[in-house]
């Protein structure tokens, strides 16, 4: 996928989340940290409830709002993905630019690291007269076949 040239290094692992909390002076709380873990272990998008229900299963005391303070400093500091859907916000691990395959009957959301030919970056730039310089897309579709 094309990205600028003043993109950060991709976050691939826990351990690139925790160092990109620190250059961005985040501290990195006891609480940020389970955040973090969970959403590293688990390959799901989850909502805010579900990871604060998760946490409290493991033992990790933790509050709803203290939850909710880290997913939003986090994600507006780039370091785990926030997605907007029409039943409310979705967090994964991933931060770098990657496309979705929501599927409808399972409601997951499937991370998908896909890149266009080049043939199509340069046609939409030719239609609509902007230069492209990141993408994401979007599929939707069925794991087991709707029923005719």
């Amino acid at each position: 996928m094309k990205t600028t040239e003043a993109s950060s290094k991709p976050i691939s692992s826990l351990e690139d989340a925790l160092a990109r909390c620190q250059e961005l002076g985040m501290r990195v709380s006891r609480q940020r940290r389970y955040v973090l873990e969970l959403l590293w272990k688990n390959e799901n998008h989850l909502s805010a409830r579900e990871i604060y229900d998760l946490l409290n299963k493991e033992g990790k005391e933790i509050g709803h709002t203290s939850v909710y303070q880290n997913l939003e400093a986090l994600s507006a500091g780039g370091v785990i993905e926030c997605l907007e859907r029409s039943d409310g916000r979705l967090y994964g691990n991933i931060s770098d630019s990657h496309s979705h395959i929501n599927c409808l009957d399972t409601k997951q959301i499937i991370d998908l690291q896909i890149e266009l030919p080049e043939s199509i970056i340069k046609q939409i730039e030719e239609q609509t007269g902007v230069s492209i310089v990141d993408y994401r897309i979007d599929f939707f579709g069925y794991k087991n076949s709707p029923k005719a």
